[in-house]
């Protein structure tokens, strides 16, 4: 994605409340080198793809580039590190999703880190939803069908998911816990190998990335059930939400940005308004509804309610399937 400095600070100053003028020199000469955008993920990811479309426009207003580091490993732990323990100056920042703060204290027994302490809010950057879609041999048409079938084979239908943890084993451990229902989870090496199972029948269904399966749905390779946001995808306005037969179901993933703890005041207000910026340009908004993802700019203390409620609500999950990876 690019733009020109111009055109994207334009953007942001029409913004009400960012007032990019003031934060610059409430922060004089901040940044005055180079950022680290930490990605605890392998390049060619979502959350890598989306940390690049971030860091450019990010940098064009900053001033100084945002360089994209990807530091995978440890179930996004490594990564996280990296952020946690940097100097608190606000240039290296962590490009967030549930794992590091929200799912990992809950699902490991111990953290390189502190979930709470170490990191300081700056913004939300997506919410990317998960579709539920069953193998087209399985005799279901929609959600109600299909907790009517689970329940009256118990312990025989299985979901597939991308590994322990992951956002489509915790969407599927929340599925069995609302409704009720026995099914069996089968943990795969990422989504490609989940897929191919699934396409072949392997297993029953899956909730996974949206983009990712929605093709396969289209082509009738699959049935697609509904969505685990709350509301229906810009997407694919045609599949209901799950919530609309589950009430109260919500197991879409959110990301976000956030740097080290004790980072001045000032120097995240900076960052949050270059990110906001970014976030609520229109053309960066419509290459997030093409992917089936929903910008979601906020502010650092809305940022950490999110954490922290999101955090209890999948605790809840966790506990309940009883998920721990030492």
């Amino acid at each position: 994605m690019t733009h020109s400095r111009r055109s994207i600070l334009a953007t942001g100053l029409a913004l009400p409340g960012l007032a990019l003028p003031s934060l610059a020199r409430a922060q004089a000469g901040f940044p005055d080198r180079p950022l680290r955008l930490i990605c605890p993920y392998s390049a060619g990811g979502s959350a890598d793809a989306t940390a690049r479309m971030l860091a450019e426009p990010m940098g064009a207003i900053l001033g100084q580039p945002v360089i994209v580091e990807n530091r995978p490993g440890g179930g996004a732990t490594l990564g996280a590190g990296v952020v946690a323990h940097a100097a608190p100056d606000g240039y290296t920042m962590l490009y967030g999703t549930p794992a590091p703060q929200i799912i990992n204290p809950h699902l490991m027994r111990s953290l390189p880190y502190d979930p709470v302490k170490d990191f300081a809010p700056i913004s939300g950057v997506k919410r990317a939803p998960n579709l539920l879609v069953v193998h087209p041999g399985l005799p279901v048409t929609d959600l109600a069908s299909l907790i009517a079938l689970a329940k009256a084979r118990p312990g025989v239908l299985t979901f597939a998911s991308s590994g322990i943890g992951s956002s489509s084993h915790l969407a599927g451990e929340m599925l069995k816990h609302m409704a009720g229902i026995d099914i069996l989870h089968v943990p795969y090496r990422g989504t490609s190998a989940a897929l191919t199972d699934l396409l072949s029948g392997t297993v029953s269904m899956a909730l996974d990335t949206l983009s990712i399966l929605l093709p396969q749905a289209r082509a009738g390779n699959l049935r697609a059930i509904g969505v685990t946001t709350p509301e229906r995808s810009a997407l694919a306005p045609d599949l209901p939400a799950l919530a609309e037969s589950l009430p109260g179901f919500d197991a879409a993933p959110f990301n976000y940005l956030a740097t080290t703890a004790g980072t001045p005041p000032a120097v995240i207000a900076r960052l949050n308004a270059a990110a906001v910026a970014v976030l609520s340009n229109p053309a960066f908004m419509a290459r997030m509804e093409a992917q089936g993802e929903v910008a979601m700019p906020s502010t650092p203390e809305e940022l950490d309610a999110t954490i922290r409620a999101e955090s209890a609500r999948w605790k809840q999950v966790i506990d309940a399937a009883g998920i721990h990876i030492e």
